[in-house]
């Protein structure tokens, strides 16, 4: 009960964001669903390095956009599912891209003094460079994933097709208010090929091994992901 009312709050404030011009705007929806070898969020394996089974769906209405994404996940415990919702709206300012959203991590069969649960903010960017584009984003949650509290993500990223590929990369700064803090990069190439499918090669790190632990090792992952 409280995902669905959690999933009507953030459908309304998608729609109420996006003012007038949702109502003229023709809406889309696309899905997604894929495989990857090992579920890496900000560095650290959601799922014990093992693979993990996704999808979600998208909906978008002119600049305004919302949805839902589902994860298998392995902390150790009961838990065993990630939904996310999210919602936002990308309006255009020259030749930049802007990304104004909020985010709700949500966990299935969540013990019930985990306090996995949490949800950010977010604000993002991005501009072509010649054929290539580069980003920055920032992401803030007053209460964070498990015992952290107030969180911040900052990331710059970019992308380069060469030939059928598509290089990119990223390097990001996860800190929190009372605690560690750890920096995380990863760098990969994808492949799209017959329209709807893609796969991703690519390398992921992490420093502070003293507070990421071995989930937050050097590691290599494989991914293929559908898309409609």
């Amino acid at each position: 009960m409280k995902l669905f009312k959690l999933a009507l709050a953030a459908s309304a404030a998608t729609f109420a964001l996006g003012g007038a011009a949702v109502a003229h705007a023709e809406s889309t929806v696309a899905f997604n669903v894929g495989v990857v070898s090992d579920y890496v969020f900000r560095g650290i394996s959601q799922t014990q390095e093992d693979p993990a089974i996704q999808g979600g769906a998208d909906v978008t209405s002119g600049i305004v956009y919302g949805g839902i994404w589902a994860s298998n996940v392995d902390f150790g415990d009961d838990t065993s599912a990630e939904v996310d919702i999210y919602g936002g709206f990308k309006p255009t300012l020259g030749p930049a891209t802007l990304d104004f959203g909020v985010i709700y991590y949500g966990y299935v069969d969540e013990p019930n003094a985990a306090d996995y649960a949490n949800w950010e903010v977010k604000a993002a960017a991005s501009i072509p460079a010649g054929p290539a584009t580069l980003g920055a984003a920032v992401f803030y949650s007053p209460d964070s994933f498990g015992a952290a509290k107030e969180a911040t993500y900052f990331e710059v990223n970019g992308a380069v097709p060469v030939g059928p590929f598509t290089l990119s990369g990223a390097f990001g700064n996860q800190s929190y208010k009372h605690g560690e803090d750890y920096n995380t990069w990863n760098l990969g190439a994808s492949y799209t090929f017959a329209t709807h499918y893609t796969v991703d090669l690519r390398y992921v790190a992490t420093d502070n091994e003293t507070f990421v632990g071995p989930l937050g090792d050097d590691r290599v992952t494989l991914g293929l992901k559908a898309a409609f």
